[in-house]
């Protein structure tokens, strides 16, 4: 009798933690509406924009915990557009992301928190073969329904980074001081996907 009740348990455990693997929801990002940026400071009086055409993300979210939420991004390096193909070759060259040896950024969550009213991504960021934990703090819009009886969300997150920490370190310093490329690059990410 023991070793059935054993058995059971076993089953009913087995069962409640598939129901919870399968308890997030798979979002495709439309890339129609969303956007991976980012602006760097540009002989010390300006700033570079672009953003990058190419990426790849696997949203899951639960609705009923989002702390059960994950998001792994793949970013591709060639992608890369600043509206002047000059500087973009330039950009994919291995004076700054090489991309022909490192093709991809990455982003892999390992937690997800709140944290009063902010929510944080807590995770591993790697970039021409370096990897450093960061934290990404973004907001969620939604989910709503569109018109197209469609469920929809809105990711949005702002992060800081250091170039050098990840060993993109190309510039050329000015005759008054300073560098022609800033080392801070404010990340701007602007996701909307749908409910698959």
């Amino acid at each position: 009798m023991t070793r059935i009740l054993r058995a059971l348990s076993a089953l009913l455990l087995t069962a409640g933690l598939a129901r919870l693997g399968t308890a997030a929801d798979l979002y495709q990002v439309d890339k129609a509406h969303s956007r991976v940026g980012f602006s760097v400071s540009h002989m010390m009086i300006s700033s570079v924009e672009g953003n990058f055409k190419d990426y790849q993300l696997e949203l899951k979210v639960d609705p009923a915990d989002l702390a059960k939420s994950s998001v792994k991004a793949v970013i591709q390096t060639a992608s890369i557009n600043t509206e002047n193909e000059k500087r973009d070759e330039h950009l994919r060259s291995g004076d700054f992301f090489d991309a022909a040896q490192f093709p991809t950024i990455t982003f892999t969550s390992k937690k997800i928190e709140q944290r009063g009213k902010q929510w944080v991504a807590l995770g591993d960021f790697s970039m021409r073969g370096v990897s450093k934990p960061i934290e990404l703090p973004f907001t969620l819009g939604g989910p709503i329904v569109d018109p197209w009886g469609n469920t929809r969300l809105a990711l949005r997150t702002r992060v800081t980074l250091n170039r050098q920490d990840y060993g993109v370190s190309w510039s050329k310093s000015m005759d008054g001081g300073g560098f022609v490329v800033g080392d801070e690059v404010e990340v701007s990410i602007v996701l909307e996907a749908t409910k698959q």
